[in-house]
């Protein structure tokens, strides 16, 4: 007969082999002692990820910054470039204000010395204009443009229709853009 025993003697106790069968080695210490490498193994593994992982975060973060900051800077780049954007130009029209003030400043001037004294000025205002990227549109003799001319008037002429024969306002082109369209009289055919 078998003795009851209690679950806590029976832990330690291995069932006898009966005879002819091999039973392979328990290595009950080693597996103990496998279990215990593996766990700081893995707990290393573990620290080292969430090194990884708050080394990219960092990098996350100051990247995220950075972005923001140049964000930040093209917008004050834009607000200053709108706000001086004619600074250039202003620069230019200075001698031109100044030609003009010293001008009208001379009470003894001759008809003469007048028209000098504004062609030179008109000279440093196309200056100006130029350095500015801003050029006249003055298309007498052309074809007529609706991109860059406003007709005033049409006038039976010979020649080709649509040519613009007079100006009555000049045009002014900023870089290729139409700041102002000329103002102009175009033909048209005879008996239209």
């Amino acid at each position: 007969m078998q003795e009851n025993k209690q679950p806590s003697e029976i832990q330690g106790e291995l069932p006898e082999p009966s005879e002819g069968e091999s039973v392979p080695p328990q290595p009950a210490n080693e597996q103990a002692n496998a279990d215990m490498d593996t766990m700081p193994r893995l707990e290393e593994t573990l620290r080292q990820a969430e090194l990884k992982a708050a080394e990219h975060h960092d990098a996350w973060l100051r990247a995220r910054a950075e972005t923001e900051n140049v964000r930040r800077r093209a917008q004050e780049d834009i607000a200053k470039a709108s706000k001086f954007a004619a600074e250039k130009f202003a620069g230019g029209m200075l001698p031109v204000k100044d030609s003009l003030e010293a001008a009208l400043a001379s009470e003894k001037q001759t008809l003469e010395s007048l028209r000098e004294g504004v062609e030179l000025t008109l000279k440093q205002l196309n200056a100006a204009f130029q350095n500015a990227g801003l050029a006249e549109e003055d298309p007498a003799g052309q074809k007529f443009d609706p991109n860059k001319h406003q007709a005033i008037s049409a006038i039976e002429a010979e020649g080709e229709p649509n040519t613009v024969l007079s100006v009555l306002q000049k045009g002014y082109l900023l870089h290729g853009r139409v700041i102002r369209p000329a103002m102009v009289m175009v033909s048209k055919a005879k008996g239209t």
